[in-house]
């Protein structure tokens, strides 16, 4: 990180609980910005020449708002900060937790094991590559590294800050580590339609849209970057990869029991080096840090449960679906205002580099590891 980026304070972003709703008035003129980024958004995503070319609506309203956010956001962001954070945080939980109604058992049944062991193996490699590149090769400091290496492993911001208790990070280290992941997890979404059509003719994801989709939810960072990523591809593929990636996200909380023990047992161990030699760790953590769960990822199988049932009618479940895609589309837009390029310029350049590293193997790398699992336990 740079001096200039270790001066600046930058307040943390807070996660906000499961549907905490707080004092509505606050809220209201930034769920009002919001909403007419998603109306704008799902309007232009109907227009045909965009839908041919990837650009559906969660697309669209991520660049509005990404457009808005680094432009006239800033003039009101505090009387719209409570209401896009709200929008970020507890809509796109409440979508993604009734994007359940459009998936049941069987759907699940498609991903099977394969997709299990893909999700795992993606995890693994990826925050096991940003370990040694970001802090052997980059030389950065373990704490960034770690926080960017689980937000592109698993689950983008919601794993950066899920994470941030354990490894307790410093606000700044949180802020960059949420700006890089978002930024290669946005360009994801553009990229994944584009591969989707070379993947047509070169087969090597084989499976046709549904496979792809358990790459896509394998691989691609938001929860909301993975939606419109594979609702660009169609809604086979889109239904998979939602279900690849909440798996993925449900892997987060033991992802961070085990990573809180070792950093427990690395901590011991430093002490008792440091001690041997007459000198006190400053990085011996021995406390328990709190574990953040990913309560909504057990809503969403929930759903889906009661989905199976069929007990709902299909016009009610019609309705809510689209009540969904509004949730999600605003969800997006108050992503997109919340990405400023001021505060990647300020990171540095290694922070950039790492994420741009992962991103790399997170596409290229996955690629080869769907391919492998897909082929070894002959799922094709």
């Amino acid at each position: 990180m740079t001096n200039a980026a270790a001066s600046t304070t930058v307040r943390a972003p807070v996660a906000p609980g499961p549907f905490t709703f707080g004092p509505l008035p606050g809220l209201l003129p930034g769920l009002a910005l919001c909403g007419a980024l998603a109306a704008a958004g799902i309007a232009l995503g109907r227009i045909g020449w965009l839908q041919n070319h990837g650009f559906s609506a969660l697309t669209m309203a991520i660049v509005l708002g990404m457009l808005v956010g680094n432009t006239l956001y800033p003039r009101f962001a505090a009387t719209s900060g409570a209401g896009v954070a709200f929008s970020k945080g507890n809509l796109l939980r409440l979508g993604i937790v009734l994007y359940g109604l459009r998936l049941t058992i069987s759907d699940i049944g498609q991903v099977g094991v394969a997709g299990v062991v893909i999700d795992l193996l993606m995890i693994v490699s990826t925050f096991s590559l940003a370990c040694w590149a970001g802090m052997r090769w980059l030389g950065m400091d373990r704490t960034t590294v770690m926080l960017i290496g689980t937000g592109s492993s698993i689950c983008g911001a919601a794993a950066v800050m899920g994470a941030e208790p354990v490894v307790r990070a410093r606000s700044e280290q949180v802020v960059v580590a949420v700006a890089t992941v978002v930024v290669f997890g946005t360009l994801a979404m553009f990229l994944y339609p584009l591969l989707f059509d070379l993947n047509q003719h070169w087969q090597f994801i084989p499976g046709g849209a549904n496979d792809f989709g358990v790459y896509t939810g394998s691989t691609v960072h938001e929860v909301a970057q993975v939606v419109a990523a594979a609702r660009s591809v169609g809604p086979e593929a889109a239904d998979s990869a939602v279900i690849a990636k909440m798996v993925r996200v449900m892997m987060l909380a033991p992802f961070l029991i085990v990573l809180s023990a070792w950093l427990v047992r690395d901590g011991a161990r430093r002490e008792a080096r440091s001690a041997a030699g007459g000198m006190p760790h400053a990085d011996a953590r021995k406390d328990k840090a709190k574990l953040a769960v990913p309560w909504f990822a057990f809503g969403f199988v929930a759903v889906v449960l009661f989905n199976s049932l069929q007990l709902l009618p299909t016009q009610a479940t019609a309705v809510i679906t689209d009540i969904d895609t509004v949730l999600l589309a605003m969800a997006m837009a108050a992503l997109g205002l919340s990405t400023h390029f001021s505060s990647i310029r300020k990171a540095g350049f290694k922070p950039l580099v790492l994420a741009g590293i992962l991103f790399s193997w997170l596409v290229v790398g996955g690629a080869m590891i769907n391919h492998g699992v897909l082929v070894l336990l002959g799922a094709q």
